[in-house]
C-alpha cells in the first residue's frame, strides 16, 4: 500500500463516525462527515460534467476535501486512504460503523479475499512490448505477485509513447503503419488512430497539452491532443530527431541528425521559424528551465550547443569529446547529465554558467539517464548494473561524483534489438523506487532506494518489454486540502467509498448508487454472450477441451444450432496460434479441442461469423499453459 498504509493497523479502534448528510439533489453523488476536528467532503460526478445520477460504466471524478472545522483551514499532505467497494451488509444485528472498520481492517492487513473491487491508492505499470502489445500489469508488490489486468493490441509495434497529463489517454508512434493510436487507460483499448507522415517514431506532448508532436522521417505531424486530428504537417530536415519543448508551449526544438541541424517550430503560428546549424550531428535535445534554452549534444564532434526560440541561433557551445549520446536536465533544470557510450562517461553540465563541471567514468556503454526526486539512475547497454548518483551531491566543479549501483536484471536492461526513445526506468508514484524494465529477463524489477539489490520483480507474461510507464491511479493532492483521482464505475447497484486517515484518526464509508444505463446496455449489448471454461490443469503437450456457453444477451437463453462457432488460439507473443471450429455437444454449450504446444501466456477468441460476432470483436480469455507434467521416476 502506498504512504504506509500498513501502519495504519493500531488505529483501527473506537472510530464510529457521526454526521454524515444524503446526497444533495441534482448531485451525482456528495456527501459530508465530522470528525475529530475534520470535516470531510466527498464529491463522485461524472468527469464528462453530466448531470444526473452516477451510471455503469462512467469514468468519475473522486474528490475528498479534507478541511479544519474551525479555522475552515485546507488540510494539506494527509495521504487519504481510499477503496470503492460493493455494499456489504455486514454481519446480522452489527453496527455500519463495526462492518466499516471491518471490512478497512482486511483491506489495509492485505486480505487476498478481502481486496475491494477499486483500489484508489495503486497504480498500473504498462510496458512497451517488441511485439504489436502494451501489457496492463497490477504491481501487488504487496502480495509478492501481480496480476495481468489488460493487454492493449495495436496494428503494428510501438515505437514511442507520450501519456497526457490527467493519464486518462495514451499516445503511441507506430512506424510500420504511419500512424499513432491513442489508447484509454481507463478501458485500456485502442479508441482511436491518426495518420501521420511517413515512420512516425519519437512523440512528444508540449507542457499545455494542447498539440502532440510526431516526428517522422522528414516532418513532425501536429496533432490536437484533445480532438484526435492531425492539424499540421512541417517539414523539418532528415535523419534520427529527438523533441524538446519551451517550459512556455511556444517553441518546439526538433533534431535533425544527418542535416546537423535542429528546427525551432513555433507553437502558435504552427510553423518552422529556422533550421539552426549546430556543427555537429545532434542526436540529443532536452530543455533547461531555468536557463531558458534548449541544449543539444552532438556525436560527431562531441559538442553541446545552446539555443532559445526567441533568437534561434546557437547561443554558446561547450566543448566535451566525441561520441556523445543522450542529455536530460534534473529536476531543477540546472544541471544536464550528459552520456557518452564510446568513452563509457557520463559528464554534468552546470546551464546557468554553460561549463563542463564534472566527469565520471560509468559501466559499459551508458545509453540512458532518467531520474527520480533525489536520484540519478544511469542504464547501460553493455553491463547489468545500473548507476545511482545523489543529486544533492553533485553540482560542485571538480568534485568526484559519487556513484553507488544495483543489478538490473541478468542481463544488460539497456540491450534492445529494436531501441526505443522510451524510458526504461521510471519513478514509482508514492515510493522513493523506480522500475527498471528488463528485455532479455522479460521482467520489470522493483527496486527501492536505499537497497543493495531489487526488492523484486513480476514477469511479462512471455512478452519482450521495451520501456515501461506508470499511470497513477492514487488519490492525489491537487490544490490545498483537496485530493483528486478518476476511477471507472463497475456495474450498477449499491456501493461504498470506505476512507482511512492516519491523523487525524478516522475510518469513514461513504455509500453510494451506481445506476444502470439502458442507452449503454443496448448499444454495447454483444450479439452473443460467450462464456469461456477449460477443464483441469492446462500443461504443453497435452489435449485441452475448451468448452463455450453461448446465450442471447437479451433473454439469457441458449443459442442453438450455430453451425459456424470458430475458436482462434495464439501463443502470446504470437509465435503459435490455431483456428478450429467447435461443435455443438448440449442446450448452447460448444466444445473444442486443442493441444498448447509450449508453455507460456495463450489468448482465447470466439467468433460466430452467421451471428454477428467476428473474431476481431470477440473479448479475449487468458490462459496459463504449464510445463510438461513429469511422468516415472522416483521423487
Amino acid at each position: 500500500m502506498r504512504h504506509g498504509l500498513q501502519s495504519f493497523l493500531p488505529l483501527l479502534a473506537a472510530l464510529a463516525l457521526a454526521g454524515a448528510l444524503p446526497a444533495a439533489a441534482g448531485e451525482a453523488a456528495t456527501d459530508r462527515v465530522v470528525a475529530e476536528g475534520l470535516a470531510v467532503e466527498l464529491s463522485l460526478k461524472p468527469l464528462d460534467g453530466g448531470a444526473g445520477p452516477l451510471k455503469e460504466g462512467q469514468t468519475a471524478r473522486v474528490r475528498l476535501t479534507l478541511t479544519d472545522t474551525l479555522s475552515h483551514t485546507p488540510m494539506s499532505r494527509l495521504y487519504p486512504g481510499a477503496w470503492m467497494d460493493r455494499l456489504d451488509a455486514g454481519l446480522p444485528g452489527e453496527p455500519a460503523a463495526a462492518s466499516c472498520k471491518q471490512k478497512v481492517e482486511a483491506i489495509v492487513g492485505g486480505a487476498i479475499l478481502s481486496r475491494p473491487e477499486l483500489d484508489l491508492n495503486t497504480y498500473y505499470v504498462l510496458t512497451l512490448n517488441a511485439d504489436a502489445t502494451i501489457s496492463v500489469v497490477d504491481p501487488l508488490f504487496g502480495y509478492g505477485s501481480s496480476k495481468l489486468l489488460g493487454m492493449v493490441f495495436l496494428r503494428s509495434p510501438g515505437e514511442d509513447w507520450a501519456l497526457a497529463a490527467d493519464g486518462n489517454r495514451l499516445f503511441v508512434s507506430l512506424p510500420d503503419s504511419g500512424r499513432v493510436a491513442a489508447v484509454d487507460t481507463a478501458a485500456w483499448k485502442v479508441t482511436g488512430e491518426v495518420e501521420t507522415g511517413a515512420r512516425p517514431r519519437r512523440l512528444g506532448l508540449q507542457p499545455d497539452g494542447q498539440y502532440l508532436w510526431v516526428a517522422g522521417d522528414t516532418a513532425v505531424s501536429v496533432i490536437d491532443a484533445a480532438g484526435l486530428r492531425k492539424v499540421k504537417e512541417i517539414r523539418t530536415g532528415r535523419g534520427e530527431h529527438d523533441l524538446a519543448f519551451s517550459d512556455d508551449s511556444r517553441f518546439v526544438f526538433v533534431t535533425n541528425e544527418e542535416d546537423g541541424t535542429v528546427s525551432v517550430l513555433d507553437t502558435a503560428r504552427l510553423i518552422k521559424v529556422r533550421d539552426v546549424p549546430t556543427g555537429d550531428r545532434p542526436i540529443s535535445i532536452a530543455w533547461s528551465a531555468q536557463a531558458k534554452r534548449a541544449y543539444v549534444s552532438g556525436a560527431e564532434r562531441g559538442t553541446v550547443t545552446a539555443m532559445n526560440g526567441a533568437s534561434p541561433k546557437v547561443l554558446a557551445t561547450i566543448a566535451i569529446g566525441p561520441g556523445l549520446g543522450q542529455i536530460r536536465f534534473a529536476p531543477g533544470s540546472r544541471l544536464a547529465f550528459v552520456l557518452q557510450p564510446a568513452k563509457n562517461a557520463l559528464h554534468i553540465v552546470d546551464a546557468v554558467t554553460g561549463r563542463l563541471i564534472q566527469t565520471a567514468q560509468v559501466e559499459a556503454e551508458p545509453d540512458q539517464v532518467t531520474f527520480s526526486d533525489e536520484l540519478a539512475y544511469v542504464r547501460h547497454r553493455g553491463s547489468e548494473t545500473v548507476l545511482m548518483i545523489p543529486l544533492k551531491s553533485v553540482g560542485e566543479p571538480g568534485r568526484p561524483v559519487p556513484l553507488v549501483d544495483f543489478p538490473g536484471g541478468q542481463h544488460p536492461p539497456g540491450r534492445l534489438s529494436r531501441p526505443t526513445p522510451a524510458d526504461g526506468i521510471v519513478q514509482a508514484p508514492g515510493h522513493p523506487s523506480v522500475l527498471v524494465v528488463n528485455p532479455e529477463d522479460k521482467a520489470v524489477y522493483y527496486y527501492k532506494e536505499g537497497m543493495a539489490a531489487p526488492m523484486g520483480h513480476f514477469e511479462t507474461y512471455g512478452k519482450v518489454p521495451r520501456a515501461v510507464l506508470v499511470v497513477d491511479r492514487s488519490l492525489r493532492e491537487v490544490r490545498p486540502g483537496v485530493y483528486e483521482t478518476v476511477a471507472t464505475l463497475g456495474p450498477a447497484g449499491s456501493y461504498e467509498l470506505a476512507l482511512l486517515l492516519d491523523s487525524p484518526r478516522i475510518i469513514h464509508c461513504f455509500p453510494f448508487t451506481v445506476a444502470a444505463d439502458p442507452a449503454r446496455a443496448a448499444a454495447g449489448r454483444p450479439p452473443l454472450d460467450v462464456e469461456v471454461k477449460t477443464a483441469g490443469a492446462a500443461r504443453a503437450g497435452e489435449e485441452m477441451t475448451v468448452r463455450l456457453r453461448i446465450t442471447d444477451p437479451a433473454t439469457g437463453a441458449p443459442r442453438r444450432g450455430l453451425r459456424d462457432v470458430q475458436v482462434l488460439t495464439f501463443l502470446s507473443p504470437g509465435v503459435w496460434q490455431q483456428r478450429q471450429w467447435a461443435d455443438e455437444v448440449g442446450e448452447g454449450l460448444y466444445e473444442a479441442r486443442f493441444r498448447p504446444p509450449d508453455a507460456g501466456l495463450y489468448f482465447l477468441f470466439v467468433g460466430v461469423e452467421s451471428a454477428g460476432l467476428p473474431l476481431q470483436k470477440s473479448p479475449s480469455v487468458s490462459l496459463t499453459v504449464g510445463a510438461p507434467a513429469v511422468s516415472g521416476g522416483s521423487q
